[in-house]
């Protein structure tokens, strides 16, 4: 039951931080808000201040912040219709952009009392290692790319070679502050005491960085790009097909997910640990939202702002817009999609829990 609880607060507050963003931006750029909503279907609570009107409602799975001029065309100047791209633009990405500095702030909330970070920097490499001296790796160096891929942490070295081929690695470093390409680097087999025989690269990574006021800002921003590359990969996965639906997670899988997170005595020996390691959780689902509502997806704010690029176009080529009834019945016939999948995640999740 704890764990049904801190989903419904992290995703009501994330809700909340989302609609507000949207909010703030409407306001700021003098558009006419109706309504903020937290929550959908009937009302708790609601309170009417400045003309807009503020309710939190029974049912805690999203929320609105209704302007004018957005469903139909208004003549108020105040409308949103009637704003230039350039605010429509802040006001849709605003809500987006909120749930991503949440998740930043998150971030550099729990890595308040670090005490150091690893880094990619190369430990050691081995005495038969044959792509060191000069134009290769050396202890000391920092990975600074795998296989194109930019490396922020330690983690990062782990994820890349693991997504390889399992042949070799194109490897660039950063030695002295200077970016060295030294090229591809196969996996090697040597000889270990034992005699027996192993694939591997050939070098260990593992330094410590002193969690300075600095460091811990730069890797609070390093591990929130971290989590918007992770949704990426994630999606370029389904897409391919490296991974399935099935493997895709709803509320009941999050839930889930929290459960084994704070309780696993592995992961949380202590309720700190626990706490810390749901609130890191909780930051990945902030940054994963953000990502996620910029994709060009019916109902979402990419595709109303997909279709503000375009409508931008049409009349500059056209002289015409795309009428906004048409945009509306996309926006609902994805709603319902949305919906549909979602109930299939669902399905899925509770599935997986009695098997």
């Amino acid at each position: 039951m704890v764990y049904i609880l801190a989903a419904l607060v992290i995703f009501g507050v994330l809700i909340a931080v989302h609609e507000w963003g949207h909010y703030i931006a409407a306001r700021l750029c003098g558009v006419t808000v109706h309504e903020f909503a937290i929550g959908m279907g009937p009302k708790l609570y609601h309170k009417e201040k400045n003309g807009c009107l503020y309710t939190l409602r029974l049912l805690p799975i999203g929320g609105y912040c209704a302007l004018e001029g957005e469903e139909e065309a208004s003549d108020d100047p105040h409308s949103l219709n009637n704003q230039n791209l350039f605010k429509k633009v802040v006001i849709f990405a605003a809500g987006a952009f909120m749930n991503f500095v949440a998740g930043l702030v998150l971030l550099l909330i729990l890595f308040a009392n670090a005490g150091g970070f690893y880094t990619a920097e190369v430990a050691s490499v081995r005495e038969d290692f044959p792509y060191g001296g000069e134009t290769g790796i050396q202890a000391g160096d920092v990975i600074y790319r795998i296989d194109g891929h930019r490396i922020y942490t330690r983690s990062d070295v782990d994820l890349f070679l693991g997504r390889g081929d399992g042949l070799g690695y194109d490897i660039e470093v950063l030695r002295n502050g200077e970016r060295i390409d030294v090229g591809y680097i196969p996996l090697t087999e040597y000889t270990e005491e034992d005699g027996s025989t192993v694939k591997a690269i050939g070098i260990s990574v593992g330094g410590v960085e002193e969690a300075t006021f600095l460091a811990k800002l730069k890797y609070s921003w390093y591990q929130a790009i971290d989590f918007v590359r992770l949704v990426w990969i994630s999606l370029g996965d389904l897409i391919t097909g490296a991974v399935g639906v099935d493997q895709l997670s709803g509320p009941v899988g999050i839930v889930d997910a929290l459960s084994q997170v704070g309780s696993d005595p592995e992961l949380s020996p202590t309720v700190w640990d626990a706490l810390w390691n749901i609130g890191y959780f909780a930051a990945l689902i902030a940054v994963n939202l953000a990502v996620m509502n910029l994709l060009p997806i019916p109902a979402l704010d990419g595709c109303k702002i997909f279709f503000l690029l375009v409508n931008g176009v049409a009349m500059l080529l056209f002289k015409r817009q795309i009428p906004p009834k048409y945009e509306n019945y996309i926006h609902a016939a994805g709603f319902v999609l949305l919906m549909g999948l979602m109930v299939v995640v669902t399905f899925q999740d509770v599935w997986k829990l009695f098997q």
